[in-house]
């Protein structure tokens, strides 16, 4: 019963946060393309993008503690969005891409020397992250969840408590992988706005709302077209 109400309150949260979302990008784009641009206001808009992203990060980590499992497979995201996922949000290295796409042409050679060793160290922050959910996968097949898994729904007393305090412990796990991969998806951003300066910092942020955006858009869209061929 908790799972679903902070089901239904996270859903409704990433609804407002999309309408937000969309708010920043125009913002964004509208200082992007301003002539003369002012570092402090480029300054706030990022610190104001960032900010938003920490309210979702905070909101998330309610729903993990609440339900680790619904997170690696989340009902409000489309099909297509889901299909993007890297353990429940977006892999860290796509950040680089966003930062060729948008900037790469305009950046000095010192920055591109810096954003490589970013990125060789996020590669093996991910890798990390990577190996440890593999070893949480494959001790499903190990005892003693294997074995209680196998004996469902005849299970004793004692064996049934057992279960609970593997799955728990299991829960427990993962919301720590999800963890280190949210805290490295925020060091990644955090370190290339460092990289870059306030005015590339605002067209990277909007580059990386715009597809996140239009990712949103496309899956709705493929979805209506599913729905619409079924009726």
């Amino acid at each position: 019963m908790a799972g679903s109400i902070f089901r239904a309150t996270f859903t409704s949260f990433f609804e407002k946060w999309l309408v937000s979302q969309q708010t920043h990008l125009e913002e964004l784009h509208f200082l992007s393309e301003s002539i003369n641009k002012d570092e402090e206001e480029c300054k706030d808009l990022v610190a104001k993008v960032l900010s938003h992203y920490q309210k979702y990060y905070q909101e998330k980590t309610e729903l993990v503690n609440s339900d680790v499992f619904l997170c690696f497979s989340p009902p409000w995201l489309t099909s297509f969005e889901r299909s993007l996922l890297w353990i429940s949000g977006f892999k860290p290295s796509m950040v680089f891409l966003l930062v060729k796409n948008s900037v790469g042409e305009f950046l000095s050679e010192e920055q591109s020397h810096r954003i490589e060793l970013a990125r060789a160290e996020i590669r093996r922050g991910e890798r990390d992250i990577e190996q440890a959910l593999a070893r949480i996968q494959e001790s499903l097949a190990e005892p003693p969840i294997f074995y209680l898994m196998k004996k469902m729904g005849k299970l004793v007393d004692g064996e049934v408590t057992e279960f609970d305090t593997a799955v728990d412990d299991l829960k427990k796990s993962m919301a720590v992988i999800i963890s280190d991969a949210d805290d490295l998806r925020a060091s990644t951003v955090r370190k290339i706005v460092e990289i870059l300066s306030p005015v590339q910092s605002v067209k990277f942020l909007a580059t990386a709302a715009e597809f996140q955006l239009q990712s949103r858009k496309l899956g709705l869209q493929k979805e209506s077209t599913v729905a619409n061929q079924s009726a």
